[in-house]
């Protein structure tokens, strides 16, 4: 399969060479061919250009006035009505809601960083290997707060109760499986002023935990492979 990756941000220049910019990290999370389209740049495909589309995170707002922003909206609504697969993750996962009839919006719960354990509310064939829990790095505060009509929550915790859900062939993910801890960790510590310090050493300490990216990096495959055309 052709992933198209439809990239919402760019990594800061002084943390490239931790991972790379967003095509190294999801090219490593999810190896494949892959194809790149700069969305801030206006660079968007054709529907048909791939086989599966994955959005990207982003420091934007789903809610905010931008363009591009307004045309991704109007992209996940024809991939929805095509049936192509689909991943959205972190601010793709809340464009899926925002585009398709759900609700996005800051979360009461303030925000979420570090490692999350999520628990799954039932394993879906498509979910192999099977996992009860799922650790994923998380970095929002924005959160789906209204799912779209006819989806379905497949994992939650307390703090996030929509953290991954899927309708038609559309999946979202609201952790990153795609970054790698240096990464996450150069990021809590330059955002420590604007988080609070107690909060960000909190989720500091978190990052040693075990996490699933190579588990969900099969999810997002077999989701793939399930809903080709």
């Amino acid at each position: 399969m052709t992933f198209g990756l439809l990239q919402c941000d760019h990594v800061d220049g002084p943390n490239r060479h931790l991972a790379g910019d967003y095509l190294d990290m999801f090219s490593g999370w999810l190896p494949g061919q892959w194809r790149v389209y700069d969305l801030t740049a206006d660079e968007f495909p054709a529907p048909g250009d791939c086989d599966a589309w994955v959005v990207t995170g982003s420091r934007r707002s789903v809610s905010d006035d931008i363009p591009w922003i307004h045309r991704l909206a109007e992209l996940v609504r024809t991939i929805d009505a095509t049936r192509a697969p689909f991943a959205g993750i972190c601010f793709g996962h809340q464009m899926m809601a925002h585009a398709l009839g759900g609700r996005v919006a800051k979360s009461p719960r303030g925000w979420g960083i570090g490692v999350h354990t999520f628990h799954v509310n039932q394993t879906e064939p498509w979910m192999k290997p099977p996992l009860a829990t799922v650790n994923l790095f998380m970095s929002c505060q924005d959160q789906v707060e209204v799912l779209p009509p006819g989806a379905r929550v497949h994992a939650s915790n307390v703090h996030c109760p929509v953290a991954i859900y899927s309708r038609n062939s559309l999946l979202g993910i609201q952790g990153h499986p795609e970054w790698r801890e240096p990464y996450a960790r150069a990021l809590l510590e330059q955002r420590m002023p604007r988080l609070g310090q107690a909060y960000a050493s909190h989720a500091l300490g978190t990052l040693g935990r075990a996490r699933h990216s190579a588990e969900v990096a099969s999810w997002v495959r077999n989701w793939f492979a399930l809903h080709a055309r």
